[in-house]
């Protein structure tokens, strides 16, 4: 059982890993004000209303472009820590006293502790049910 929860701990890691270092392109395309078209590392295509591209007689038409184009890059991680030995006091004091209470935690006691073995019982001089005359059916 416990090689399974370690098998999905490495596998969590891993992900979280792996999406740590990649780095996102989004390309998005406004018409005015609206949001249009959204794209994940690719170019948006548009939506088609270019307004500052000339006509084919030549003219081009005086209106200022309507549509804008943005790009957002979020960078992922480049360099990975590789020595990780390196620990201050503090952060070894915790990590000593984390991995002594969590192995203490499921630890089974190796000695049962018999409160009442010296003690002696009192001495039975007439029964108690006969003098209360108390008896079981």
């Amino acid at each position: 059982m416990n090689s399974f929860f370690y098998k999905i701990t490495a596998w969590v890691m891993s992900v979280v890993l792996l999406a740590s270092t990649f780095s996102l392109t989004v390309n998005m395309h406004y018409c005015g004000d609206t949001l249009v078209e959204k794209v994940v590392w690719a170019k948006a295509a548009g939506c088609g209303m270019e307004m500052n591209q000339p006509t084919t007689d030549g003219c081009s038409i005086d209106k200022p472009n309507c549509c804008d184009n943005t790009q957002e890059t979020i960078a992922g991680q480049d360099e990975l820590p590789q020595q990780s030995d390196q620990l201050s006091w503090n952060k070894q004091v915790f990590v000593a006293t984390l991995v002594y209470t969590y192995s203490q935690l499921f630890a089974e006691p190796t000695k049962k502790v018999v409160s009442f073995r010296t003690y002696k019982p009192p001495l039975v001089v007439k029964p108690i049910y006969k003098l209360d005359e108390t008896y079981l059916i």
